[in-house]
């Protein structure tokens, strides 16, 4: 399917115009015919840990939230639950009172939520509710929390940071969308005091926790062509960071990284992605828009390997978890691939449904992903 094939679609969204097809695969079954599933050598074992259920996504994207020894999740009817994260066994489950629109964040001691209304929904541990805070528009990513400051990520274009301990606004950090934006359900990375984001256009923003501060301002990829589809360049999933660097990826544009303090570029290289990447010691790992998973030098961009046999199956993000590195599909498979090669070493089922949102590690061993139809699994792998 061709990028322009893939932006035809068009919903008005917001005020700005959102590309709906990029999702069709995740929500509504790919257009075109996916790959079969190739057959393969088991060289690792992976087994279902525990499951659990919660409602499910609807159009929007759900990710779960890890705090210590508990994994919550939520659904679009409002449904949140908590699970033992080593035996998935019942901690809490509460009704949030309202559709919530996208996935959890947990942080500052606080479950956070949000809805299609705008607002920020923050309860304790137990489910009770802290506070309620209204802001400008649709929250469809799951709000983060540190140091105090909630930070939340609303469709037209804004990041907030709220008080922790009363959800008043500290600080807003704003800019204008171009007419044409890809629908995106990924929110803002905090990571040592900062603020990590990318934004339509291929920009990618590193903004100051405590005041709201813009620290620095880097390009990850230009709009290119001649049309405005063409010219889509967002960076709609969420950045990757470590200590030294930090990386994005653009739709119809670049993967690039750039040094954490300053924002200058290392190296940039072209590769075009809606689901995003990973990050290990040695690779950065890109799903890019034909579900192709790539494995990127991290020091420099060379190319690794590739593996092109889970074409038009609407890949996640890609989860480096020790020697593997793990994608879901939009059948609810969970692919486990070798970090050396990318050749496939295992596979499991969930319940069919699409995995939409990137796997989340666990331990060093054992992965969680949430489903579209609501269903919770901890995968274990040896």
């Amino acid at each position: 399917m061709s990028r322009i094939a893939a932006l035809a679609a068009i919903l008005l969204l917001s005020g700005c115009q959102s590309v709906s097809n990029i999702y069709d695969g995740w929500f509504g079954g790919p257009k075109q015919k996916a790959a079969e599933l190739v057959q393969f050598e088991a060289r690792a074992t992976p087994r279902i840990v525990w499951r659990g259920s919660v409602g499910g996504a609807q159009r929007n994207a759900f990710y779960p939230a890890v705090s210590g020894n508990v994994v919550y999740a939520a659904g679009a009817s409002g449904q949140i639950a908590g699970f033992a994260a080593n035996t998935g066994d019942s901690q809490v489950r509460f009704d949030a009172g309202t559709p919530l629109s996208g996935g959890l964040g947990f942080g500052a001691g606080l479950v956070l939520a949000g809805t299609a209304r705008g607002e920020v929904l923050a309860f304790d541990a137990s489910g009770k509710s802290v506070w309620k805070t209204q802001l400008s528009g649709e929250i469809l990513s799951p709000p983060a929390a540190a140091e105090g400051v909630v930070v939340v990520r609303t469709g037209d274009g804004r990041i907030y940071g709220l008080n922790a301990a009363d959800g008043k606004q500290r600080w807003v950090y704003q800019r204008a969308l171009p007419s044409l934006a890809v629908r995106s359900f990924a929110g803002a990375v905090i990571y040592r005091g900062g603020v990590f984001a990318g934004f339509p256009g291929g920009r990618l923003v590193a903004i100051a926790l405590e005041t709201g501060n813009v620290g620095w301002e880097a390009v990850v990829a230009l709009p290119k062509g001649t049309t405005e589809l063409e010219r889509v360049t967002d960076v709609t999933s969420y950045p990757v960071i470590d200590g030294k660097q930090v990386c994005a990826v653009a739709y119809q544009g670049r993967a690039a990284c750039f040094d954490a303090i300053r924002g200058e570029t290392l190296w940039a290289r072209d590769v075009s992605s809606i689901a995003g990447m990973g990050l290990d010691a040695r690779n950065v790992y890109v799903t890019d828009e034909r579900s192709a998973i790539l494995a990127l030098d991290r020091n420099s961009g060379a190319s690794v390997w590739k593996q092109d046999k889970l074409w038009g199956r609407w890949a996640s993000t890609p989860l480096a978890l020790g020697r593997y590195v793990i994608v879901g599909d939009f059948e609810g498979y969970v692919h486990v691939l070798s970090r050396e090669d990318g050749a496939f070493v295992a596979r499991i089922a969930t319940d069919g449904s699409p995995i939409q949102v990137p796997p989340v590690a666990l331990d060093l061993s054992t992965l969680l992903v949430q489903t579209r139809d609501g269903g919770v699994f901890a995968i274990n792998i040896q």
